[in-house]
């Protein structure tokens, strides 16, 4: 029971993670789960944690290595990975040296291997950390690129250099021609094992598929199988299990072959599951991380016999040494470089320097720096206690959080976001995201649903041809906020008429009551699109202001006695659903209109951009022919209700593409905003999309 409260209590601070993160953006989702791991680990019903490495390395580490082997453009990666290894081998053999020996200079006590140890444990990057830090810094695809492939690589280097130096330390004996042999017999090793493994999986994967015995079960089985077989198979054999995992996913391709409905369901299918499995995965990781840190930390803090001040000076040192040579060494990898074009090597300019800066801080340390401090053994041979453990943790734990701090807070200074939200690169993007809808519409097709999906994917070609068509436009902004504009006078036209009809004297009820309850329905659409805008709009902005939450709550219990009454009367309907979806529709009709009336006023004055209230009189028009087409009752109640709801399925299919682009920092945080903005205003309007 220990262990499933525990596993609950982990959960539910990823979930609360994800929530506060979106309150905090200028604080990266890392972080805050390793402040609520701190924070938990001192609750009083908080189970207590103790961390087995080598469970956290087959159980986190591998998966998470898979997936974003996986998923990793390889073009891009076959382009960088001189680079990428010179950082995951080169880079991490240096720093384990300068580290070693710059601790063991500032602190004597520390033997030299011991610190030649924790400077092995501080080569890897954490890859997790790379991409999520990433989402709010303008990143080129080079340094993304150069960033992931080494923080694939560099986890078996570290691996191996850290057991030799451990072995040094316990035995006294440090034999540089076995360390060596071994050092190259695991790291190939384990790629060829890696590749090996993997091929054979990719013939059986497309050989079931081919013979038709897949199953969506099946598959997501033996895919989420793979990842942890691997890796045990390849430790078994005593080769890397971490770079055999990262090959294995490189190769592997079998999800992307195979054509049909049922392949692209599966495909579907395996993508949301990998999708949760990794973003509760990546919470674990750091929430697991700030459980242990304080703990870790404490032992030397709280000791007498160690100086704290000395402790500091330590982190200070070590986060110095791997930063500096991190720079040097990056900076020195692009001066030798030679441009893929002309073939010679480029000057160190002001933007290449800033270049090397970025990729620096880019490369924060995490989780599996503090897994391997955790192997240390407590004695040595003869003995005796092994020398400094504790302060080797807590220096290691330190230098964690200070390369964290400074990638969350330098990278967004050294590439800002701002000069990327360019119109045509926001039309780029929704563009790819309607494709991507489209694509999962198109794999749930069935002989019932067919003519009411083919309905909804042609109004999403038809948006994406306007988009296309729109690629030039200026000030996104600015034309977001006319969207919005409208809205709201559509929203004031129906709450007058509204108004009007209900001081009007009720000769004929059931007409009286149908042009209520029209107006209340399309109402409540209007005013439910508002709602989802105004807290994308605010979800950055302070949380704790009284008055606008109570504003807030009073608007939402407005709204639920009004959807309660509406239920109500709905039960004992006075009118048939062709009735009132007819009647709703013309009031729909009006409301566009008079947003094309004032539109053309606006272009007459200085209020909003020409060019914008061209753009968005261009929409309603379409708009208002295809409800005007209609006929009233088409083809069915039950026929449009079921056209409804796949278009209500839509843009949740839409919103799960944003999400996903998102998480794999594919697009910022603010771009998945005006993207998510973008979907609710367009839903107001779903019955003239369809």
């Amino acid at each position: 029971m220990a262990v499933f409260e525990l596993i609950l209590c982990i959960i539910a601070a990823v979930v609360l993670s994800s929530f506060l993160s979106r309150f905090i953006p200028k604080v990266s989702t890392p972080l805050v789960q390793i402040a609520l791991g701190a924070l938990a680990s001192q609750l009083p019903f908080f189970p207590n944690v103790t961390l087995d490495p080598e469970l956290f390395m087959v159980l986190f580490i591998a998966p998470l290595l898979y997936l974003e082997a996986h998923e990793i453009d390889k073009s891009e990666l076959l382009k960088s990975v001189k680079l990428s290894l010179s950082l995951a081998i080169g880079l991490a053999i240096a720093t384990m040296v300068a580290v070693g020996f710059a601790l063991h200079t500032v602190w004597p006590a520390i033997p030299l291997a011991a610190a030649l140890a924790l400077g092995a444990a501080l080569g890897p990057t954490d890859a997790v950390a790379v991409s999520s830090l990433g989402k709010e810094a303008a990143l080129t695809q080079r340094q993304t690129s150069v960033l992931k492939g080494e923080s694939l690589f560099n986890d078996a280097s570290g691996i191996v250099g850290f057991q030799f130096a451990i072995a040094a330390a316990v035995s006294g004996v440090f034999k540089v021609g076995d360390s060596a042999a071994q050092f190259v017999f695991s790291f190939f090793g384990g790629a060829i094992f890696g590749l090996a493994v993997g091929m054979v999986a990719d013939l059986l994967f497309e050989s079931l598929r081919s013979f038709g015995w897949e199953t969506t079960t099946s598959r997501i089985l033996m895919e989420l199988f793979l990842p942890f077989i691997l890796y045990l198979g390849a430790e078994a054999v005593h080769v890397s299990g971490i770079l055999s995992v990262v090959a294995a996913g490189l190769i592997i391709r079998f999800d992307r072959t195979g054509i049909g409905p049922n392949v692209a369901r599966t495909n579907i299918v395996s993508s949301s599951v990998w999708g949760v499995f990794s973003f509760t995965l990546n919470g674990t990781v750091f929430i697991l991380l700030g459980m242990l840190l304080p703990n870790a930390m404490s032992a030397s803090w709280d000791d007498p016999q160690v100086s704290n001040w000395l402790l500091l000076v330590a982190i200070l040192t070590v986060s110095a040494v791997v930063i500096i040579m991190r720079f040097l060494w990056i900076s020195l990898m692009l001066r030798l470089a030679r441009d893929t074009v002309t073939g010679k090597r480029r000057k160190m300019t002001a933007q290449r320097w800033r270049s090397a800066a970025v990729m620096t801080f880019g490369g924060p340390k995490g989780t599996i720096t503090l897994s391997l401090m955790f192997t240390i053994p407590y004695t040595i041979t003869g003995g005796a206690w092994f020398p400094m453990r504790d302060e080797l943790i807590f220096i290691a734990g330190g230098v964690i959080v200070v390369t964290l701090l400074l990638a969350n807070f330098l990278l967004p200074l050294l590439a800002p976001n701002r000069n990327k939200d360019t119109s045509v690169e926001m039309t780029e993007i929704t563009i790819e995201v309607l494709r991507r809808t489209v694509e999962e519409l198109t794999g749930r097709v069935t002989p019932d649903n067919r003519r009411a999906v083919l309905m909804i994917i042609d109004s999403y070609t038809k948006r994406i041809t306007r988009l296309k068509q729109r690629i030039g436009e200026i000030d996104p902004q600015g034309y977001m906020q006319l969207q919005i504009d409208a809205l709201n006078w559509e929203k004031e036209y129906v709450k007058a008429r509204l108004a009007k009809v209900k001081a009007m004297p009720n000769d004929d009820k059931a007409a009286h009551d149908l042009e209520i309850e029209a107006c209340e329905r399309l109402l409540d659409q209007i005013m439910s699109s508002l709602r989802h805008i105004e807290t994308e709009h605010n979800s950055g902005r302070t949380i704790w202001r009284v008055k606008g939450r109570f504003r807030a709550l009073q608007r939402r219990l407005g709204t639920v006695v009004k959807r309660v009454n509406s239920r109500i009367r709905r039960t004992t309907p006075l009118f048939s659903d062709d009735e009132l979806f007819a009647h709703t529709r013309a009031v729909q009709v009006d409301a566009i209109e008079h947003v094309i009336d004032r539109l053309y006023e606006e272009m007459g004055r200085d209020t909003y951009n020409t060019e914008h209230c061209s753009a968005l009189l261009l929409d309603y028009r379409r708009g208002e022919a295809t409800l005007r087409s209609r006929p009233n009752v088409g083809t069915s109640a039950e026929a449009q209700a079921q056209a409804e709801d796949v278009k209500r399925e839509s843009y949740g299919i839409e919103l799960g593409v944003i999400q996903d682009m998102y998480e794999a920092g594919d697009i910022t945080r603010a771009q998945s905003k005006q993207l998510r903005r973008n979907v609710y205003v367009m839903s107001v309007d779903a019955d003239a999309q369809i």
